[in-house]
């Protein structure tokens, strides 16, 4: 076993543990396991947002994006930002709501605030069905990740399926706690990983930020502008608008929300997270560094852009740190994406089927549906092979006919 997957598989381990150990001291009920029975302060609130933030597709399909279509990857943080605008005012009215009337999914609050039973059961099921590309995402770049920073010593489904089970341990044993604590080590990893690179990449290859686009104005100009046809200004303008429109709309971030204590935490995630965000231009440093260092991917391995450049860079060791930062950026979003559809499941179709289950049934419901979900896109994530912005897109496109329902 090399240095690189030591290291990554410690990271796995760590994350497993405190997953697991997140719940000591409390008792899971429904509300526990779903929403923190809605006590997490502003940090938590922080750290899972900004953990639906910077997923794997953050960490290579940004960079991917970069590589493969330059100046519309400016499309991710455009949308992130304006989604935290629009939430300032949004997102605390949903909050107190659902906080009134004990709601904790997505789907009850959509039943709730119609009084429409069978808007709930859309609202779930179109919830989940948005959420497996999403998860997707996470189980296929964990894959990619790991056997790319092993140096090839385990393929990508046997990652793939490892960090699969490891999710689902501690999902189903934690709920959203396992994802709060687990976030706390991702956000220290991925701060330190994705500056680093954005920053030594450019100054090693190129002397600096603007020499590196310098260089890729000398040789591929097309990537720093947006195209006339296809990624042109309108499917720009308008993938930022559905995008934002979906952003809390996707039962994950929906689930985060109701997880805090007060609006007052909310506001101040709105008004510090678009700072937080304009991180992501570290990523797209790296890709188009990539454009000119290692020319030639196509397609969709223009996702493998960041780590072929760093494996071309570094040393193991440090490729075994990045590894774990691009472990930890699948854990941590799958693990939230996991639980607010389990949760959504159960609450906005089993509750309406058995509207008298107790809290107990519910709860081993969403723990069985966990692994159903997990199976699922574990299948997709193995066999199937689009481009990871492609299928952030699909996700938000599904999602975000339930806008109008949201802003009524």
């Amino acid at each position: 076993m090399n240095t690189s997957l030591i290291i990554i598989f410690a990271f796995a381990i760590l994350s497993l543990y405190l997953g697991i150990r997140s719940t000591r001291g409390k008792d899971i009920n429904m509300d526990e396991f779903a929403v923190g029975n809605k006590g997490f302060g502003t940090l938590f609130v922080f750290l899972l947002i900004a953990g639906e933030v910077y997923t794997t597709f953050t960490f290579l399909g940004g960079s991917g994006w970069a590589y493969s279509n330059g100046a519309a990857a400016f499309y991710v943080p455009a949308y992130i930002c304006l989604a935290y605008v629009l939430s300032y005012w949004l997102i605390p009215k949903v909050w107190r709501y659902s906080k009134e009337h004990n709601i904790i999914s997505q789907p009850s609050y959509f039943a709730s605030a119609f009084k429409s039973t069978s808007l709930g059961v859309i609202a779930a099921i179109l919830g989940t069905v948005a959420l497996v590309p999403y998860i997707m995402i996470q189980l296929k770049g964990l894959g990619i990740i790991v056997s790319e920073a092993s140096y090839g010593a385990i393929s990508p489904a046997l990652a793939s399926t490892i960090g699969a089970i490891i999710v689902t341990i501690y999902v189903i044993i934690s709920g959203i706690h396992g994802s709060a604590w687990t976030a706390v080590l991702k956000d220290i990893m991925i701060l330190l990983v994705i500056i680093f690179l954005g920053l030594y990449i450019p100054y090693h290859y190129f002397g600096g930020v603007q020499p590196l686009f310098e260089a890729v104005q000398s040789s591929a100009p097309e990537k720093l502008t947006i195209a006339s046809s296809g990624l042109s200004i309108s499917w720009f303008v308008s993938t930022v608008l559905l995008n934002a429109l979906g952003f809390y709309l996707l039962p994950n971030s929906f689930t985060v929300a109701l997880t805090a204590s007060s609006e007052k935490a909310l506001r101040k995630n709105a008004i510090t997270l678009p700072l937080y965000t304009l991180l992501l231009l570290f990523a797209f440093f790296i890709g188009f560094a990539a454009i000119i260092q290692i020319p030639g991917l196509q397609g969709s391995e223009g996702d493998l852009s960041l780590l072929r450049l760093s494996i071309q860079t570094f040393d193991p060791w440090i490729i075994g740190v990045v590894g774990a930062a691009g472990l930890l950026t699948a854990l941590v979003p799958a693990s939230v994406m996991l639980t607010s559809a389990s949760i959504g499941l159960t609450t906005g179709v089993y509750k309406v089927v058995k509207p008298n289950s107790t809290d107990r049934q519910q709860l081993l419901v969403s723990k069985i549906l966990i692994i159903i979900i997990v199976m699922i896109s574990l299948y997709f994530a193995i066999n199937g092979s689009d481009a990871l912005a492609l299928l952030n897109i699909l996700s938000y496109a599904l999602i975000t006919q339930l806008a109008p329902a949201l802003l009524f």
